[in-house]
């Protein structure tokens, strides 16, 4: 107990609460301790003079378009980054390189385009990654997130990806949480392995009803369940014309080849015969000319 007796956790509080007043705060933003909250003030520009030693950074519903690497490279600390509803674009390789005790972070309603290795491979500590609501968001290299192995919770729900590779998402050993819904998937053959691993898989998939084909027109709409039904009758039953084409020209080389190697067969029996023929000839007239 303190000397007013109150608890010290409270006379803590109140030191802390002092000590926050004197660090400097960057313009129209609020500042706590290790917490730095920009929401909703139309920045442009990632904001200056944030504390270095920030570990909760909060851009939310701004217009910032570009995330400087070197900047967020000083908040070495930093484990809590909330970026949803700004501009950001596609040029994100190599922005969290000095970032590496990330665990959360949201990218959710921006304009990103693409995932690469480079994207988030050096947050080796990620364990919250919101990606979802990015419209122009088409591809996720296969190996995006082979650094992020701790990740639990990944969301690329509401984004313009038609395909996933199955090998992105199954080599993550703590994934939990995939949400993968309202996204225009194409369900064609390539595309069997990946909703085979979700039947399979024990990870869990939020709003799992909206997780529909959108193409072939034919699968339009459809769930998961019903889609893996109807592709591994078509993939792996079914064979297409080319297919058709494809058996018909071997057989017909296994055919040819065996007439080939029927007839050689023939030719050197015949060859055999004649040569054996001639021998016993000569063996005759042999013992005729010595019989004389």
């Amino acid at each position: 107990m303190s000397p007013s007796g109150r608890p010290w956790s409270l006379s803590l509080v109140f030191l802390l609460g002092m000590a926050s007043q004197g660090i400097t705060c960057p313009s129209r933003c609020s500042c706590q301790y290790l917490e730095v909250n920009c929401t909703g003030q139309q920045l442009q520009e990632f904001p200056v003079d944030i504390p270095l030693d920030t570990r909760q950074l909060i851009l939310a519903a701004n217009n910032v378009s570009y995330l400087p690497a070197v900047e967020l490279s000083f908040l070495a600390d930093l484990v809590y980054l909330d970026c949803r509803k700004n501009l950001l674009g596609d040029d994100l390789d190599f922005t969290f390189i000095g970032v590496a005790k990330l665990v959360y972070l949201d990218l959710s309603f921006n304009n990103l385009t693409q995932v690469t290795f480079s994207t988030f491979s050096h947050l080796l500590s990620l364990v919250v990654l919101k990606i979802s609501d990015n419209p122009n968001l088409v591809a996720i290299e296969k190996d995006a997130f082979a650094n992020n192995t701790w990740l639990r919770h990944l969301d690329v729900s509401r984004t313009g990806l038609t395909f996933l590779d199955t090998s992105t998402i199954q080599d993550l050993p703590n994934l939990r949480l995939l949400g993968l819904s309202d996204n225009p998937w194409h369900c064609n053959c390539s595309f069997l392995d990946f909703i085979t691993w979700m039947m399979e898989s024990d990870v869990h998939f939020p709003d799992a009803d909206n997780i529909t084909c959108y193409s072939p027109a034919g699968l339009r709409a459809l769930r998961m369940p019903a889609a893996e039904a109807h592709l591994h009758f078509s993939c792996l039953t079914q064979l297409y014309k080319q297919d058709y084409v494809f058996l018909c020209l071997v057989g017909f080389c296994i055919f040819l080849a065996g007439t080939v190697a029927a007839w050689l067969a023939g030719v050197c029996a015949v060859i055999y015969e004649a040569h054996a023929s001639k021998g016993e000839e000569e063996d005759v007239e042999e013992e005729e000319e010595e019989d004389t």
